[in-house]
């Protein structure tokens, strides 16, 4: 069916009874019994009725009731023509219960039918539904025309109001789900973000320890089948033995890191200088607690800095130098040089070194520059806040 105002059924939301709230289905019940109490009464107490019209009457208002309930379902469903088909019926009925004397009865379906294919049927097809229910209704009314006119014009603002009640509600519904549905989106971005970030330490701990541990053993392995001297091979499982050490500690660190016990940034870059052989540390601007990615990025850049330098400029002086900015952190690490010229300084222990933290640093918004400066090498690291 083409959407538009004419043509559009309200919404399943609108149409369906969850959502309403208790005393709103108490009131919607009782209305209901008080209308069927009123239809029986007035059937029983008319006394111009034929036996016959009495013995067809409980038959019909059977019928009547579960006509109504059929027209619910098929409302509901967006189903057309069979819920014109049921409206037809119940017409019917009122027609009926017109011929056969049964007035009061036959101005409630006449009603009924006028008010709830407006509030359940496209726009379309219920106003000419309406408007036929309220003309049976208008010639039934014994009423002065004024009067009846009055009643037939509220009843059909009572049927679009019930439709526009109906909708909102819908609308509202559709909302709460909508924001529903976006928080469990939310949730589960955060717990992919958290095990990514999880994956990450770990991937950065882990792998550049037992890759480093990996070339320790090879070489020991290699110094034993060539029948090398027992310090060369003792040299070589004493440096893996140091590299499993370091990765256990790198290992308690990245948890407590997770579980958000890490010991403050400025702490942890004076035990790493006081660790480093002639290397010097300065903090610059007003000191301040970091998320725990931004921090993590820092200590994981100073580390892999200050490893560089060990490696390929040995004895070299380093200075260290941390500066919180307004939005930003920026970390500085430059050494003086070596007598050997500084190598390229690539990934190291897959995904442990400079290019690792580049990507890193990436991932947070920030950027890390590494080159020559001068006789030696720099590493500039920023972090936004």
């Amino acid at each position: 069916m083409i959407r538009g105002n004419w043509t559009e059924w309200p919404s399943r939301e609108a149409l369906s009874r969850e959502g309403v709230t208790r005393a709103r289905r108490m009131l919607a019940l009782t209305v209901r019994v008080v209308v069927l109490v009123v239809l029986v009464w007035t059937a029983v107490t008319q006394r111009d009725i034929s036996d016959q019209a009495l013995i067809l009457a409980p038959v019909l208002l059977i019928a009547c009731v579960a006509a109504a309930w059929a027209f619910f379902r098929t409302t509901l469903d967006h189903r057309l023509w069979p819920s014109l088909g049921l409206l037809a019926f119940l017409v019917a009925v009122a027609v009926l219960a017109q011929w056969a004397g049964f007035i009061g009865p036959a101005i409630v379906l006449w009603c009924g039918c006028a008010v709830s294919a407006l509030e359940r049927l496209p726009l379309a097809a219920s106003v000419p539904a309406t408007a036929v229910a309220l003309t049976g209704f208008a010639v039934v009314n014994d009423d002065a025309w004024l009067t009846t006119a009055v009643v037939a014009i509220g009843l059909g603002l009572s049927g679009y109001v019930l439709r526009l009640d109906a909708e909102a509600r819908g609308n509202a519904r559709r909302a709460l789900a909508q924001e529903r549905a976006a928080r469990a989106a939310e949730a589960e971005s955060a717990a992919l973000a958290e095990r990514s970030r999880i994956a990450r330490e770990i991937h950065d701990v882990l792998a550049h320890s037992l890759s480093a541990q990996l070339v320790h053993l090879e070489a020991a392995r290699l110094l034993i089948e060539r029948g090398a001297d027992r310090d060369q091979i003792l040299e070589r499982v004493v440096a893996a033995r140091g590299m499993a050490r370091d990765g256990l500690d790198e290992t308690r660190h990245a948890l407590s890191a997770l579980r958000g016990e890490m010991t403050p940034l400025e702490d942890f870059l004076r035990e790493l200088v006081a660790s480093s052989a002639g290397a010097t540390l300065t903090v610059g601007g007003g000191s301040r607690p970091l998320p725990v990615e931004a921090s993590q990025t820092v200590r994981r850049v100073a580390q892999e800095a200050l490893t560089n330098v060990r490696k390929h400029a040995p004895g070299a002086k380093t200075d260290i130098r941390l500066e919180y900015g307004p939005g930003e952190v920026a970390l500085e690490v430059r050494d003086s040089g070596a007598s050997r010229p500084h190598e390229e300084l690539t990934v190291s222990g897959g995904g442990y070194g400079l290019l690792g933290m580049k990507e890193r640093a990436e991932l947070l918004g920030g950027t890390l520059e590494a080159g020559p400066y001068e006789e030696g090498f720099v590493v500039k690291l920023k972090v936004p806040v």
